[in-house]
């Protein structure tokens, strides 16, 4: 890394739906809430699951507490992202905790309810869109209007997946959600910039979460043999890039897409 404590002035907004892959409480969002930390920013970690966002801060050194945080301290909120008056609430909550609105937010919310094409209802169609499209749409507008209106500067990062650029059998709505993500975030890239916020996606292969270690084995193995890297990805490398998107080391980049995923589907 280019230099250290990066985001030290810095306070980061990381939410989740709550669900073992992507949420603040775990997975990829915990791995980012702590190297969001380590590079100096205060954590502002939501969750669904509010005691899974409170273990994310007590691991950062945070009190956990929902009722607010001393300056300088991290602390964890509780919302369903998905449904417009929490994300609003989200955010008037964190700017009445650290006086200030959020500077990087980092959207994780992501679900799965896979099904064929020909059986999938519409009920987990709706589910799988509200949570991982619409949330992530919520928060980046209510963080976007917090920030301008404080005439403050951002970095907006939304969490989509590979499969959002490619497709899966058995997922049209989870690679619909996050084909959506990414042309949200590029739209998004266009009218903040003027404000002087970026907004960036970043885009997981296969990354070894609770949710990937119950693939049966021969599964694992056929999708390893598919990345040229020859491995699963950590939830690390993902946190890695994240702290470079929120970073001024990546002050003239908006609108971009990153890939993390080994070389997956090259």
């Amino acid at each position: 890394m280019a230099s250290q404590l990066r985001l030290r002035s810095a306070l980061a907004l990381v939410t989740g739906s709550g669900v073992p892959s992507q949420g603040a409480g775990s997975g990829i969002g915990r791995a980012i809430s702590m190297r969001l930390a380590k590079e100096g920013a205060v954590v502002a970690a939501c969750d669904l699951d509010g005691a899974a966002a409170q273990n994310t801060v007590q691991l950062l050194g945070g009190s956990g507490s929902e009722a607010g945080a001393p300056r300088g301290k991290h602390a964890a909120f509780q919302a369903d992202v998905s449904q417009a008056p929490a994300a609003r609430r989200l955010l008037d909550q964190v700017q009445a905790c650290f006086s200030r609105p959020p500077s990087v937010v980092v959207s994780c919310a992501g679900i799965t309810r896979d099904k064929f094409l020909l059986h999938m209802s519409e009920e987990d169609w709706d589910r799988v869109i509200a949570v991982n499209l619409k949330g992530t749409f919520l928060v980046t507008q209510a963080a976007a209007q917090a920030l301008v209106s404080s005439g403050s500067r951002g970095s907006i990062i939304n969490i989509s997946s590979i499969i959002g650029k490619v497709g899966n059998i058995g997922q049209a709505n989870y690679a619909s959600s996050k084909a959506g993500v990414i042309g949200l975030t590029q739209t998004a890239a266009r009218e903040l910039g003027r404000h002087g916020i970026r907004c960036n996606s970043v885009l997981p292969g296969f990354i070894t979460t609770p949710m990937t270690q119950k693939m049966p084995e021969k599964v694992k193995d056929k999708v390893t043999a598919m990345i040229p890297l020859g491995h699963l990805g950590d939830p690390e490398d993902v946190a890695d890039v994240v702290a470079f998107l929120a970073s001024e080391d990546s002050g003239y980049i908006t609108g971009a897409s990153v890939e993390v995923s080994g070389g997956l589907f090259l």
